[in-house]
């Protein structure tokens, strides 16, 4: 299926924790000079635009990046993925949301490389377009999954692997875990990054306990929850599940997470979680 557009969701409150968590692995890789690759398997069109017809028909980025971006005491956690977000908005107006692939490309160095994969025509059109003049770039029309088995492990033996699929099917819960496990056993010293929406209480146990039958150590599960947990329709929550997360990622977001969770959610409900799914 390729229905699905993320220009109907960016910037809202999943986006906000998934780019932060992402920004917070490059900076890690970043304190060694050994070059890594940036690998995204469902890389969506790049750049959205949030005054446009898909992000104004649902607003979600008004209760997401919208209540983020021009904040004064913003934590230091924040700091890189909001450098990113100003620099595509000037005149403190919010035009532009960066997706996944735009932060990637402004926070990697020259040494780094990124692997781009989009499989819908449109996004991945646009997507092309944005990295046509960057030699850094590797942007791919194919499954994301595919990328785990001819793309890894990279030349440098260093990475990280962004698993972000729309979950269109119920089969997807159960392809992020195959695909995770594929990319594992080529380069198990990589980090993985996986999101995931919480619609359904019962699919994310089962998504965690497939994880933890897999065998596969340190795994950290990171969950920020804007509504209670519900069998209605809609998403209430979402995560990033790591696999072989920065040593410092775990004390980051326990501190961050109170005061991200404060100011999406003045009226206080959800949750906010970070913990092992698996340690050491």
């Amino acid at each position: 299926m390729l229905s699905y557009r993320h220009s109907f969701h960016a910037g809202n409150h999943a986006d906000v924790l998934k780019h932060t968590v992402q920004s917070l692995i490059i900076t890690a890789l970043k304190e060694k000079e050994k070059p890594f690759l940036y690998l995204d398997t469902h890389s969506g069109a790049g750049r959205y635009q949030l005054h446009g017809e898909h992000a104004e028909r649902t607003g979600e980025y008004r209760e997401g990046i919208g209540r983020i971006w021009q904040r004064d005491d913003i934590p230091a956690e924040m700091e890189a993925y909001l450098q990113v977000v100003r620099s595509y908005n000037s005149g403190g107006q919010l035009r532009y949301y960066p997706g996944s692939p735009l932060i990637a490309r402004q926070l990697l160095r020259e040494q780094d490389t990124l692997n781009l994969t989009e499989l819908h025509p449109t996004d991945f059109s646009l997507l092309r377009q944005e990295f046509a003049r960057d030699d850094r770039a590797r942007v791919v029309r194919e499954d994301g999954y595919l990328q785990l088995k001819s793309r890894l492990p990279p030349a440098a033996r260093r990475g990280v692997i962004l698993i972000d699929p729309p979950y269109e099917l119920k089969t997807d819960y159960q392809a992020v875990v195959d695909g995770i496990q594929e990319g594992y056993r080529r380069f198990a010293t990589g980090v993985y990054a996986l999101w995931y929406p919480v619609v359904l209480r019962q699919q994310i146990k089962r998504l965690l306990k497939a994880l933890e039958e897999t065998g596969i150590r340190r795994i950290l599960q990171i969950e920020l929850a804007v509504l209670p947990d519900s069998d209605r329709h809609g998403m209430t929550a979402s995560g990033m599940i790591v696999i072989n997360p920065p040593w410092k990622l775990e004390a980051q977001m326990k501190s961050l997470l109170p005061w991200l969770h404060q100011v999406l959610v003045p009226e206080g409900t959800g949750h906010t979680r970070v913990e092992w799914v698996v340690p050491e």
